[in-house]
């Protein structure tokens, strides 16, 4: 399985590291590993897809229990899906086009604003056979991710075979992406915490120091 990633190099480690072990873990060992950590986080995760057909949902939905953590998912293979369902604007997919990096964000978006949970991934691309050009080939994937009420990440993967493989790849790289995103976010609260408790101390610090002149 072969994943090509652009974006910032700290970024682009990551997302690799987690492409890497989603290589070695089939979609429903994925699909648990992530349904723990959201549990674990009390989040609600919704799916917005389009050339993988509902496959990130079916994976999620294969793990029992996953009405826990799972809030919805939307098909929106048609750009009028896109739009009607998601609020895609007809300015981005005219501009843009559907398999583009400001589309799989309006999804994202969308998908949150129309939901009630609390992270979403978003999936368009070219699974071939046809379809592809020479600036969008067959296997170029747009996946964006978004926390709600927090920026959203995405990015432009490359992924090599039949459509089945470009299709598996982006289910599984979409995964780990939430799974990244959502172990992300938890990193910088603790670290948030944690410098709010560095704050604390030493404005407690600077009380005793006055309060012994």
């Amino acid at each position: 399985m072969a994943f090509y990633v652009l974006g910032d190099p700290v970024r682009r480690y990551r997302v690799a590291a987690v492409a890497d072990m989603a290589e070695r873990m089939n979609l429903f060992q994925l699909a648990e590993r992530l349904g723990r950590l959201l549990r674990e986080r009390g989040c609600l995760l919704v799916t917005a897809e389009s050339c993988t057909g509902g496959w990130i949902a079916k994976c999620v939905t294969d793990v029992p229990g996953s009405s826990a953590w799972f809030e919805r998912g939307f098909v929106t293979y048609s750009n009028a899906a896109k739009q009607e369902l998601l609020g895609v604007g007809v300015d981005v997919l005219a501009r843009f086009g559907a398999v583009s990096e400001a589309t799989a964000l309006a999804m994202a978006a969308g998908a949150l604003a129309r939901s009630r949970a609390d992270v979403a991934v978003a999936v368009t691309g070219i699974a071939g056979p046809a379809g592809g050009m020479a600036e969008k080939p067959v296997g170029t994937v747009w996946i964006a991710w978004q926390r709600r009420n927090r920026p959203a990440r995405s990015r432009l993967f490359h992924f090599q075979g039949d459509r089945e493989a470009v299709r598996r790849q982006a289910v599984a790289a979409a995964l780990a992406g939430v799974i990244d995103t959502v172990a992300a976010s938890a990193h910088q609260a603790e670290q948030a915490g944690e410098e709010g408790e560095g704050v604390l101390v030493e404005k407690h610090d600077r009380e005793q120091d006055d309060g012994g002149g």
